[in-house]
């Protein structure tokens, strides 16, 4: 699931410095969103968030974690505690992003580290040769739609032609431990 968070009033709550509040704090603007980045866990107020859409706090701090599901609970805002999903209505998931293309991954928290050296990877093989193919795609649906306005399937049949050729390929490297096991 994605969230349309653009325009809508985010809160991060994590000091000043805290690599997952800047990483949180700057995923949300980028994705339009009106943020509030409280960066004194201590001083944050019921008031500061009772009218968020969307509330991530960073702290691994389960009395604020806490009190921050109670006021959830009681004014409907979205919820993330990070490292803590027991207080959390929402799991973040590491985005690889080029161009268009977001690719979000989610190891449902068995492990944040794959996520993000998965992230790392698609980012490295989704590079800007690949943002220009995106955008040279979209281009190409832009003139399909105007020469075949009311042919659906010719469109489709453009497209499809279009990615021809296109391929992906992935692989993976497991540590030494668990080929050990399996």
């Amino acid at each position: 699931m994605s969230l349309n968070v653009a325009g809508r009033r985010c809160v991060v709550i994590g000091p000043d410095g805290d690599r997952e509040a800047v990483e949180k704090a700057e995923a949300l603007r980028a994705c339009g969103a009106d943020v509030v980045w409280l960066q004194d866990p201590a001083a944050v107020r019921d008031t500061d968030v009772t009218d968020a859409f969307f509330v991530v706090s960073t702290p691994n701090d389960a009395a604020l974690s806490r009190r921050l599901r109670g006021l959830a609970d009681a004014h409907r805002f979205l919820l993330c505690c990070i490292d803590q999903p027991q207080y959390g209505f929402v799991a973040l998931q590491a985005v690889a992003a080029s161009g268009r293309a977001r690719i979000a991954i989610s190891t449902g928290g068995a492990s944040p580290r794959v996520g993000a050296i998965l992230r790392a990877a698609f980012e490295r093989a989704l590079d800007g040769r690949f943002a220009a193919f995106l955008e040279r795609l979209a281009t190409k649906r832009d003139e399909a739609r105007a020469a075949f306005p009311d042919d659906a399937e010719q469109r489709r049949a453009t497209m499809r032609a279009a990615a021809d050729g296109f391929e992906a390929e992935l692989r993976v490297c497991y540590p030494a431990w668990y080929r050990e096991e399996t």
